[in-house]
């Protein structure tokens, strides 16, 4: 079965993300990791701090490989 393109997948008005916070906090405030399901197997992590930042997009087997769980984003996989 031939990949999925993950950055050709729109996000625009169709990816809600959802945060999670790590307790540690900077002079500008909590840092926290944001994480929408943007596919069936598709996901784009992103930086609270850096809102217009392009989002860095994975599968579901690697955010599981890099030990990232949508659940701690109150998001089912």
């Amino acid at each position: 079965m031939p990949e999925t393109d993950l950055y050709s997948l729109p996000m625009s008005g169709t990816a809600a993300f959802s945060k999670a916070c790590g307790g540690n906090t900077h002079p500008d405030g909590e840092s926290c990791v944001t994480l929408a399901r943007i596919g069936t197997d598709a996901w784009a992590l992103g930086d609270s701090k850096r809102p217009g930042g392009e989002p860095l997009r994975f599968s579901t087997a690697e955010l599981d490989a890099a030990g990232i769980d949508p659940a701690r984003f109150g998001l089912s996989a």
